[in-house]
């Protein structure tokens, strides 16, 4: 005879009451998804198949928040004509180690994506990147002179090797009609051209790199599902406690390890992990705005991402930009970006974001970033405050014959700059990405916002790096990654050989004519 034994819940610890209610334990646990998630989510698995991974999405689909197309400002940066990448120095030389960076990153990217292409993992090449042409645009003596400083210092790199300069207004008005069109004639202009531009649909991208992940054995992607806490266990395992927003219960799902890729989302949860990595990051959340062509004829008759430079006194991510873009397959036609003040971290964040994000340790960065960046505060307050006409007036320096009628305004996503403490200023504001991982590699948070999906390979290679170290110096991890990117352990800096082979093969696989 079998006896079953019942045992109420007074019968039963606290701590053994919480363990039955784990949802799932797996090896790997990608919070959110978008593109870095996706791109983290198909290394690991390429790598190691057996692998058990859990996705947690707060909303309901793939890339709806950072990654979305809409949301997007990072559409192909790879350094080509962004002007603030390369700044004058004091002396008059133009820096352009930046750009170096973000082009041999994009590289990168190219050859993974070719890669995913090229084994059938993901949709076709044409659902997500198409060959776009970059320029770079400017006006006024100062600016052109700086234009030229700027290309001659960028075309002895192979990376630039293809950039080209024109003063010469009929070229200029072949290569951006209209940008040319209406402009006055006794103004000087200047412009270069990389026809080696693309244009990236990332949220295509990130949606098809999920639909490939979610066929995978031991691959469980759960959406409506809001992280809420993460806690370390005396076992070493992150136990993560999650809302399901269905059945408004809490879950809890258990891993080794751990990657916060949720945008601007990433800084509250990375707090409350309580690495001492993440002492002293803060956040400063920027709105995005953009105008959207309604004109077929106009969106017709442009083909570029025309970018200048960004006025006096603005932000570098303000740069301006006309920007031919394909969005699910349409071409479509935008300008900006117009910033705003904002205290929300995502797109569907609270409100109170800004302020929850504050503790003891961030409080006198923050107040010392801001202390030092009163400009910027200042900046998007009025930018916050532009009428239609204001944001037309910024648009006819790129478009004179530009009309009203023929734009909209379109709600872009949100960026949160890093702030993070520094000995000498107290506190810095930063305008790029930083990845920020435990020391024992068990879990990694990636903050800040430009440029982003653009890089996001070499960002999670540097995750692997920094977490999987052992693994990643394996000869099997080895030999892999050089399998999925073949510049992998190689530098495309200085090495034209590279660069002409790398981009060879992405333009066949990708399919840029």
């Amino acid at each position: 005879m079998i006896i079953k034994h019942t045992l109420d819940n007074s019968q039963i610890t606290k701590e053994e009451q919480e363990k039955q209610k784990i949802k799932t334990k797996s090896d790997v646990i990608l919070i959110g998804a978008g593109v870095m998630s996706a791109t983290l989510g198909i290394l690991l698995k390429e790598l190691e198949p057996n692998l058990t991974i859990t996705v947690l999405e707060r909303l309901d689909a793939a890339a709806r928040e950072s990654s979305n197309a809409w949301n997007n400002a990072g559409t192909g940066h790879s350094a080509f004509c962004e002007l603030n990448y390369t700044l004058e120095e004091e002396d008059g030389s133009i820096d352009i180690h930046k750009a170096l960076k973000i082009a041999s990153w994009f590289e990168i990217s190219k050859e993974f994506w070719a890669y995913l292409v090229g084994e059938r993992k993901i949709l076709e090449a044409e659902k997500f990147i198409h060959a776009v042409p970059h320029y770079s645009f400017v006006w006024g003596e100062e600016d052109v002179a700086f234009l030229r400083k700027r290309y001659e210092a960028m075309k002895k790199e192979p990376l630039f090797k293809d950039l080209e300069y024109s003063e010469d207004r009929k070229v200029l008005a072949e290569w951006m009609p209209l940008v040319i069109k209406g402009r006055d004639p006794m103004l000087p202009v200047a412009g270069t051209r990389m026809a080696v531009g693309t244009d990236v649909d990332f949220g295509s991208l990130t949606r098809g790199m999920f639909q490939y992940l979610a066929t995978l054995e031991g691959v469980t992607v759960k959406y409506h599902e809001d992280v809420k806490d993460l806690v370390r266990e005396k076992d070493g395992l992150w136990n993560l406690t999650a809302t399901n927003q269905t059945t408004h219960e809490l879950e809890h799902h258990e891993a080794s390890f751990v990657f916060i890729g949720a945008g601007g989302g990433a800084l509250p949860l990375l707090e409350k992990s309580d690495i001492p990595e993440a002492n002293g990051f803060g956040g400063f959340p920027i709105s995005g705005q953009w105008l959207r062509c309604t004109n077929p004829e106009v969106i017709e008759a442009h083909f570029a991402k025309v970018y200048g430079k960004a006025s006096v006194g603005s932000p570098p991510m303000s740069v301006p930009h006309l920007d031919t873009r394909l969005i699910n397959g349409k071409k479509e036609l935008l300008f900006g970006p117009y910033a705003g003040f904002t205290t929300r971290f995502l797109k569907r964040g609270s409100y109170w974001d800004l302020a929850k994000s504050l503790e003891i340790g961030n409080i006198f960065p923050m107040i010392s970033a801001g202390m030092h960046n009163l400009p910027l505060t200042k900046y998007l307050i009025q930018q916050a405050l532009q009428s239609h006409v204001d944001r037309m007036k910024a648009l006819k320096a790129y478009f004179p014959k530009a009309r009203s009628k023929d734009w909209k305004l379109e709600i872009a996503g949100k960026r949160v700059q890093v702030i993070k403490s520094d000995e000498k200023e107290g506190g810095v504001l930063e305008f790029g990405t930083e990845v920020v991982a435990a020391k024992d590699g068990t879990l990694a948070a990636l903050l800040g916002a430009s440029p982003g999906a653009s890089t996001s390979v070499a960002i999670m290679l540097e995750v692997l790096a920094d977490c999987f170290k052992r693994k990643t110096n394996s000869p099997e991890w080895q030999t892999k990654l050089k399998q999925m990117i073949p510049s992998f352990g190689e530098s495309f800096i200085n090495n034209e050989e590279l660069v002409t082979k790398s981009r060879a093969m992405t333009k066949k696989v990708l399919n840029l004519k």
